[in-house]
């Protein structure tokens, strides 16, 4: 471990992503352009004086990570991995926390899927329409559910309108090619002021690409030298080399939306939205196994509400937010009938009561309500029909004392799931609560500390499942007695800016009592292993560095060398081992130029082998990958325009992730040349 850090330590002095950029173009159509500015939650918040890391993506530094998925467009972030279950469906991990424990937002409430379900299950949020994407943890993230121990991703779109375009309607158009996957995309939104404060907006996607190819060779190491072991075809297809077979994928989505825009800040909106998703299983062991060809068909009609009433006194305003989904898709099999079929007909409300900053004192408490019906029917429904209600009371407030800043929330969720086929029904009440604060402490620095002790209820899929999962090509079996799952967590962050330097350092622990994972039982069911959702204690910690030091100015131009540095540690105490698929010590380094009309960056990343596993887990070679990007604004530095060409994985080096189901069949991309472009007016 010693050898690892010695070589972090040295990247991050020579030289990783971008950090937090520098403020934004201003555009009023996206509302608030700086990236140091929070918007995920009632009232923007100074990321500064957050007392817990988090992360912002938006403009430049959003259309550089762009991916068809939001686990892929996050997973080069600080503390941040991906399920990578192919290139179509990806669920951001956050520190080593994923499924139920992070939650996946748009624009401040549930996707309403079943991604929680499965890591073969996309993620219903399209990043191609994404306006700003931020990361929470800590005290804000309670406003969102106590589920949440990992942190929340908050997607932003703008199919709400929130501002009356000036001079017209406004427009936002971004088109991309890229080589690996032979990817195409396009999305634009419209927004048309149509008098009195109303505007009206629509918007639409479109994306498709073919199988993509890796560098070096599809299947790992180990199952290579089975299938050398077999011999025969199973022998020659374990040399399989270039493309992952089906792994093809074609999204669109359309979405149209009217709002309210009051002069006195009072709005009220609605949108509706429908996205058609189809994709690509890659499939298992070199010869197919007996595997088919599955590919997944994703519908959902979607419909959101939002709106605020500006209050006097000691309440600043009064803010709603609700939304609801009819979600299936289908899981099809090569002849093209349907084997299993999903269903989810969720809805989601919230109220939030804002108050106004009085001698520095603010915050926010509301209540919010889930609601979902659940159910499979098919070959592989291993999990039952089932409902789950959440009602949740919470508060956010935040004093402003000078020097000093303390923020603290809490949380109170009763949880009701059940499922009458199991002929169960379990009842949680939960209690949440975090405190933080933070102090300046002069010469550019700001020291952070905050404390979590949080709880969760299990979730139906933990409960009740019973059966054949082909994804993870396991039998999962659910425990309906589990207890509520707790953890208390600290975290430290260090945040450091002068003239030409930045630094953001975080540490956490957390300890997890009756923490639920997927554990084997040594048993086999049709040929299949048999896996048992287990509780048991366990501790996760970790360091995430971010570090920029500016080494030239020419003209606007700023060139910086930049580092990233994140490791995440978990264990199943009582001699369980590791827990399982937690991203090994990774390293990022670079040097760009910001600022101008012509950008760039040229940078190294360099992932450890991660051989701390669980028992049924293997291996994870190293990898180092190098990137560069190139871009250019043609109507000046200021102007929202911006083209982009990127090269990833020069090298075509073979690349595996470790908290991958399908790290051993289903590599990272090889080679990847990019050209995107984003235009605004």
């Amino acid at each position: 471990m010693s050898s690892r850090l010695s070589l972090a330590a040295l990247l991050l002095l020579s030289a990783a992503p971008v950090l937090a950029e520098e403020a934004a173009p201003q555009d009023e159509q996206h509302g608030s352009s700086d990236p140091e500015i929070i918007v995920s939650a009632p009232y923007a918040r100074d990321r500064k004086l957050v007392a817990t890391a988090v992360t912002v993506l938006q403009g430049d530094a959003l259309q550089l990570q762009l991916r068809s998925t939001i686990g892929e467009t996050l997973a080069r972030q600080p503390g941040v991995s991906s399920t990578f279950f192919g290139p179509n469906a990806s669920r951001p991990i956050l520190r080593g926390l994923d499924a139920e424990r992070v939650r996946v937002l748009t624009d401040g409430i549930g996707s309403f899927d079943v991604s929680n379900t499965s890591v073969d299950h996309a993620v219903a949020a399209n990043p191609l329409l994404a306006d700003r994407i931020e990361i929470l943890r800590g005290p804000a993230a309670l406003l969102f559910g106590s589920g949440a121990i990992g942190g929340v991703v908050n997607m932003r779109d703008l199919r709400i309108p929130r501002e009356v375009p000036e001079g017209g309607p406004h427009v936002d158009v971004s088109a991309g090619v890229a080589s690996a996957a032979r990817e195409r995309n396009i999305a634009a939104a419209v927004n048309v002021p149509l008098g009195a404060g109303f505007v009206a907006h629509v918007d639409g996607s479109f994306f498709e690409s073919d199988n993509y190819r890796t560098g070096g060779f599809v299947f790992s190491d180990n199952l290579r030298r089975e299938g050398a072991e077999a011999g025969g075809d199973v022998a020659e297809a374990a040399q399989l080399r270039g493309r992952v077979d089906n792994t093809a994928g074609r999204t669109w989505d359309v979405g149209g939306g009217l709002g309210w825009i009051g002069q006195d800040g009072a709005n009220l909106g609605f949108a509706v939205s429908h996205l058609e998703n189809r994709y690509g299983i890659p499939n298992g062991a070199p010869g197919g196994g007996g595997e088919e060809d599955i590919s997944l068909d994703m519908r959902q009609i979607r419909v959101d509400v939002r709106g605020a009433v500006p209050l006097t006194g000691a309440f600043k305003e009064i803010r709603v937010r609700g939304g609801g989904a009819n979600y299936r898709h289908d899981e099809l099999e090569d002849t093209g009938e349907i084997g299993t079929s999903f269903f989810n007909k969720s809805w989601e409300a919230r109220l939030e009561l804002v108050q106004a900053n009085k001698d520095g004192w603010q915050g926010a408490t509301g209540v919010q309500y889930f609601s979902r019906n659940f159910r499979a029917a098919g070959a592989e429904a291993y999990i039952p029909p089932n409902e789950t209600r959440q009602l949740g009371l919470f508060t956010l407030q935040e004093f402003d004392l000078g020097a000093v800043r303390l923020e603290g929330g809490a949380r109170y969720e009763h949880a009701n799931v059940k499922s009458a086929q199991v002929g169960r029904e379990r009842t949680f009440n939960s209690v949440s609560f975090s405190v933080g604060g933070s102090v300046d402490l002069g010469s550019g620095f700001r020291l952070a500390l905050s404390g979590a002790r949080t709880e969760r209820a299990p979730s139906a899929e933990e409960l009740f499942a019973n059966g054949a999962h082909a994804a993870t090509r396991a039998v999962e079996i659910g425990n309906p007695d589990f207890s509520t799952e707790r953890q208390l967590g600290a975290e430290a962050v260090l945040r450091g800016r002068g003239d030409g330097w930045r630094l953001e350092l975080s540490a956490f622990v957390n300890r997890f009592d009756n923490y639920i994972f997927l554990n084997p039982n040594g048993l086999e069911q049709d040929e299949l292993p048999v896996f048992e959702y287990a509780q048991s204690d366990a501790s996760f910690w970790g360091v995430e560095v971010e570090a920029g030091v500016k080494v030239a100015q020419l003209g606007a131009t700023r060139f910086e060398v930049t580092g990233l540095l994140d490791y995440t540690r978990a264990t199943i105490l009582s001699g369980g081992g590791a827990v399982p698929r937690i991203p090994p010590l990774r390293m990022i380094g670079g040097i760009e130029a910001t600022g101008g009309v012509v950008g760039g960056r040229v940078e190294i990343e360099h992932v450890t082998a991660q051989d701390r596993i669980a028992g049924f887990e293997t291996r994870t070679a190293a990898f180092s990958l190098v990137n560069a990007s190139l871009s250019w604004k043609p109507f000046g530095a200021e102007a929202p325009t911006t083209l982009m060409v990127q090269a990833n994985n020069i090298f075509d080096v073979e690349a595996r992730r470790h908290s991958s189901f399908l790290k051993d069949v289903a590599p990272l991309f090889g080679r990847d040349i990019r050209v995107s472009l984003r235009v605004a007016f």
